[in-house]
């Protein structure tokens, strides 16, 4: 992939055509696990076009894209607990530090928004630089353990299933604003 300016890259909703640079684009955003040390991290399989599919023929996939229309990043969404859960956020590195994360994941809030969702949600690393340190300055906030949904609780543990350390995961949670001055949550 060409690294492109922010000017250039434009968010859309991710087309059946998209779906198969997805898992290179995840495993490339991926790789930079393998840095600091997480390399198991690094080596889980990303999703898979079918899984991709899912999301996309519910309409909630979107991707970050380039002048030409090639995927930089996306971001994946499901429905849990009534709020807009992220289940995948991935930039590809040519593209990263420019503001193409927090773009697709204010998308986000603007479709939940839209959809009267009260909340958008997502499971992360506690320490990893680019991850709750990261959303806490879009705005998430850490849930305390009695703060944790049953559908919360079922993803980390299906997590946890995967090999994932949960001692290492954080809840988060940021509020749905509803017009200039309306929060839903």
């Amino acid at each position: 992939m060409r690294t492109t300016e922010i000017k250039e890259l434009g968010i859309r909703p991710a087309e059946w055509g998209d779906l198969a640079s997805l898992p290179e684009l995840q495993l490339a955003a991926g790789e930079a696990f393998r840095g600091i040390g997480m390399a198991d991290v690094a080596d889980n399989p990303p999703q898979t076009v079918e899984e991709l599919a899912v999301f996309q023929r519910a309409g909630r996939v979107w991707v970050g894209v380039d002048s030409v229309g090639t995927p930089m990043g996306f971001v994946a969404v499901d429905l849990l607990d009534g709020c807009a859960h992220i289940e995948q956020v991935s930039v590809h590195p040519s593209a990263g530090g420019r503001g193409l994360g927090r773009r697709l994941i204010d998308h986000v809030a603007s479709w939940a928004a839209d959809m009267r969702l009260p909340a958008l949600t997502l499971s992360t690393f506690r320490t990893v630089p680019w991850n709750a340190p990261y959303y806490r300055r879009l705005g998430f906030s850490e849930l305390e353990a009695e703060q944790i949904t049953p559908g919360l609780r079922s993803a980390m543990e299906a997590e946890a299933a995967l090999g994932l350390d949960l001692s290492t995961r954080v809840c988060m949670r940021r509020s749905v604003r509803q017009g200039p001055d309306v929060l839903l949550d």
